[in-house]
């Protein structure tokens, strides 16, 4: 299956406080967008990888990426998420204009393991229209009113937190983005909204999304040491040819 993997990478990162957008904080002396990327090449499943850069930080997002091989490629983003998407679907137009599968990944998601994307993968071959990756919610849930009194506790059991990358039939993806006319966070909101199914498969907690310093200080003494170790490394890019 032909595919290409788009990555908005244009976010300030304003809660991680690093100066730089999100995506060029460093773990470990390697950039979380450098990590998702490999990470998305490792999977042997993805063709092209497409980064929207903020205009400013291009070139630099060019140099991060140097050494990923020649299917990997930056295009200027937009100022929301959803801006950047857009331009790196446009783009994918011109680069993989064969494609069969879009995948829309953070690069803050930085330590997904190559399975979930090729799990993604696999379900988009076997006929869904769109995939999202998913864990089960393991806290109790409260709905709250105006006041944050609690109205009902909501039934965990059918809900489940979403992770990247998602995956989309490319004329599903377009349609969705062509009637969307505010800003969204969520692509697979997007296509839902325009009446498409999406289908889930298993996530994977090491596909944490990077946002606060909390969570960097996860990614450097648990996730990174968990990545490099080299049993670990075996199990998640098995079937990759490394």
């Amino acid at each position: 299956m032909d595919v290409v993997a788009l990555v908005p990478a244009a976010g300030r990162g304003t809660r991680l406080g690093a100066g730089v957008p999100k995506a060029l904080v460093p773990v470990l002396g390697e950039s979380l967008l450098s990590r998702a990327v490999r990470g998305l090449r490792d999977s042997s499943s993805v063709r092209h990888v497409i980064v929207a850069a903020p205009a400013e930080h291009r070139d630099r997002m060019e140099r991060e990426l140097a050494g990923a091989g020649s299917g990997v490629h930056v295009v200027e983003g937009g100022a929301e998420r959803t801006d950047s998407v857009r331009a790196a679907l446009e783009a994918s137009e011109r680069i993989a204009p064969s494609a069969e599968a879009v995948l829309v990944h953070d690069a803050a998601r930085a330590f997904t393991p190559p399975s979930v994307v090729r799990s993604v993968i696999a379900e988009l071959a076997d006929g869904a229209s769109a995939v999202v990756p998913v864990l089960p919610v393991a806290d109790t849930v409260k709905r709250v009113d105006e006041n944050g009194t609690v109205l009902d506790t909501v039934d965990r059991s059918w809900l489940r937190a979403v992770q990247t990358p998602q995956g989309f039939s490319p004329d599903v993806l377009r349609a969705a983005y062509e009637s969307v006319g505010e800003v969204a966070t969520d692509d697979a909101g997007l296509v839902e909204r325009s009446g498409w199914p999406v289908r889930t498969v298993e996530g994977h907690s090491h596909a944490l999304k990077i946002t606060t310093s909390f969570d960097l200080a996860i990614a450097e003494t648990v996730l990174a040491p968990a990545w490099a170790d080299s049993d670990v490394y075996a199990r998640n890019t098995a079937g990759s040819g490394r």
